[in-house]
């Protein structure tokens, strides 16, 4: 939808450390015969209120991703593929630079930023985060915990087991209005830049409401070698939409 003001942001920066002594970022690892970033994209791809999909890749692996891209995905003209950043956060920032320097950024810009590696997200999950975002701004997509969390200051001993009823597990996507993001996070001090985790920790850590997106417990995130086993498994019963 060619002058939407929403793009599609999909963070494919990482090196997968986690996933062991592998040759490739694990978002180029396959299953189902097509790497988990391409199941991703196409998740995105298919959503017709982007106006263009930005793909973020480590400079070495740029061409690579974008030569997957023209094989597997049916219309790719919709989707660039950019360096990312060194943390999760500059990444998120190239991705602004690249909108405000070939398209439109204004208050109304709207970035819907995935990881790579979570390949099962749903059209309700976008879908709702584009509302939300539009509505209150910002948007983080999260479940319910399901286990007890426990937290430790010494990581030895307990500090404290919060009300499990308060508690939810992150996900992605997570939302926001472009412009603001880019200059709540300029504001930040560089110890406040330290402490980040995510995008919606920039909101938070300047008092600014994130609203909930409900996720789906299959929207997981393929990071160690087990998450391989059970994304097959997904695949395989066709739990997604």
């Amino acid at each position: 939808m060619e002058g939407s003001n929403v793009f599609g942001v999909v963070l494919a920066g990482g090196k997968g450390t986690r996933m062991g002594n592998v040759e490739k970022p694990k978002q180029f690892m396959e299953i189902g015969g097509k790497p988990i970033i391409i199941h991703t994209i196409e998740k995105f791809a298919v959503y017709p209120e982007f106006e263009k999909i930005i793909v973020l890749s480590p400079k070495q692996w740029i061409l690579h991703t974008q030569d997957i891209i023209q094989k597997y995905i049916r219309h790719p003209e919709n989707i660039v593929v950019i360096e990312g950043g060194a943390t999760r956060n500059e990444t998120i920032m190239n991705a602004v630079k690249y909108i405000e320097k070939n398209h439109r950024l204004d208050d109304d810009t709207i970035i819907v930023t995935h990881d790579s590696v979570r390949p099962f997200v749903t059209h309700r999950i976008i879908e709702e985060n584009v509302k939300y975002a539009k509505e209150f701004g910002a948007t983080d997509t999260v479940i319910p915990a399901t286990d007890t969390i426990v937290t430790s200051t010494d990581h030895q001993c307990i500090t404290e087991i919060p009300d499990r009823s308060l508690m939810y597990q992150g996900q992605t996507p997570q939302s926001f209005h472009a412009k603001k993001l880019r200059e709540l996070y300029e504001g930040l001090t560089r110890e406040e830049k330290e402490i980040l985790t995510d995008a919606c920790k920039i909101l938070v850590l300047k008092g600014e409401k994130v609203h909930l997106v409900e996720g789906e417990v299959f929207n997981i995130k393929i990071t160690y070698p087990y998450d391989i086993r059970v994304a097959k498994s997904i695949l395989g019963g066709g739990q997604t939409c």
